[in-house]
């Protein structure tokens, strides 16, 4: 008699549960919802026909919340099919809530650096799957080509790359977050959160700290990301969420922020600032930066930059991040158009709405840091061809930088 209850208690949640979605995704418009239901269809079939399989889920090298919880998203859905997934990326953690985030919720993600994965047996996993990037980001893209790794699912809200052809494609270019299109897909059926499930209350609370991040605290989301953050409210943990965003900046952020102050150079209501060199760990203090020096009087926009350098692989890149609050300034056109293409054709940095970065490796120049002298002179060139391409489309009359 007692299960016989406790079954019908659990359907009774179960329909509870399906009916309040279907209240809030039939708050979505039509044109959406049918995009969407059609996307998790097509979803759907691709799961079920792997039915049993591993899946590889790859984040960007240095994932940012929207990424971490929508990886997390997709491998609960992807359970419903009998699929394994392992969330990797290959850069590192160093943002204080991204770390907060994947230690408070034990969020599934392991970090497989270029080397770690050429030691591993790859030959388990039946394909991968791109959440929030598209292929251009993970420096662990070329070793699943050499492989011949089937491209299976990209899911991302940036702008088209074109890098890879996958079997299922959803890029919505109009989604603030990659959070709310993962958001849509469990609206539409795909998977039933339960608030008895510790994970899934886990899982909505990064999936609402990513939605969060992405629109700039909900004040630049559009009507679709509050549907979905309206969806998600009734499933996270709010003092879970507050506990990651009360976590503290170190000491290293906030002397890269004070460099940055004491470096910034304005013209025409932008903020440009080299911070010099940072230790791999320390990439994530660059946007931190921008988006303390965007919030100065009469500045739009902040651009901020430095070389980071990865010891493990004595590698050196110029990483750099633009945040800006002016409505008519694309940041994906604004970085394509300043720093242009390699030799693959590959864009050196992109956007989103009132977000972008770049990354520009420098080859032949990396490393031999033993001279001091040696390493200010270097530094000394790439801040002053940085600052020349981007004077150039904020100050075109005069944005040539005299070198003597």
């Amino acid at each position: 008699m007692t299960d016989s209850a406790g079954s019908l208690s659990t359907n009774k949640r179960d329909r509870s549960s399906v009916e309040t979605a279907q209240a809030d995704w039939s708050l979505t418009t039509t044109h959406s919802r049918r995009i969407t239901e059609s996307r998790a269809e097509e979803l759907a079939q691709l799961l079920t026909a792997h039915k049993g399989d591993r899946h590889l889920v790859l984040l960007q090298d240095f994932p940012d919340p929207d990424a971490l919880s929508c990886g997390w998203a997709y491998k609960l859905i992807a359970e419903q099919y009998d699929i394994r997934c392992d969330i990797v990326y290959a850069g590192t953690l160093s943002h204080q809530e991204n770390i907060a985030l994947v230690k408070l919720t034990n969020l599934p993600s392991h970090r497989w650096t270029p080397q770690m994965a050429r030691e591993k047996d790859l030959s388990s996993y039946s394909g991968c799957v791109f959440i929030d990037n598209q292929g251009t980001t993970t420096q662990l893209l070329p070793l699943l080509q050499e492989l011949n790794l089937p491209m299976l699912v990209v899911v991302d809200h940036h702008s088209h790359q074109g890098e890879i052809e996958a079997e299922f494609t959803d890029i919505r270019t109009q989604a603030r977050a990659t959070a709310t299109i993962m958001t849509q897909y469990l609206q539409a059926g795909l998977l039933n959160f339960d608030n008895s499930n510790n994970e899934h209350v886990k899982c909505a609370t990064a999936l609402m700290h990513g939605l969060r991040c992405d629109t700039n605290r909900l004040m630049q989301a559009q009507e679709e990301d509050f549907l979905a953050a309206a969806y998600l409210s009734r499933y996270y943990d709010s003092q879970l969420l507050n506990s990651v965003l009360q976590s503290s900046r170190s000491k290293r952020v906030m002397d890269v922020i004070e460099r940055s102050l004491r470096n910034r150079l304005s013209h025409n209501n932008f903020c440009i600032a080299g911070v010099g060199y940072l230790r791999y760990d320390d990439r994530d203090a660059i946007p931190q930066a921008a988006d303390f020096l965007v919030t100065e009087e009469n500045v739009h926009t902040a651009v901020v930059y430095g070389i980071v350098h990865d010891e493990d692989e004595d590698l050196e890149i110029v990483v750099g991040s633009l945040r800006t609050n002016k409505l008519t300034l694309d940041p994906d056109e604004f970085i394509k158009e300043a720093f242009g293409q390699d030799t693959h054709g590959r864009f050196f940095g992109g956007g989103r709405s009132m977000a972008g970065g770049f990354e520009i490796p420098m080859g032949f120049l990396s490393g031999s840091n033993e001279n001091t002298e040696y390493t200010r002179m270097k530094w000394e060139v790439f801040d002053a061809q940085i600052k020349q391409k981007l004077l150039r489309l904020v100050n075109p009359d005069n944005g040539m930088i005299q070198t003597s």
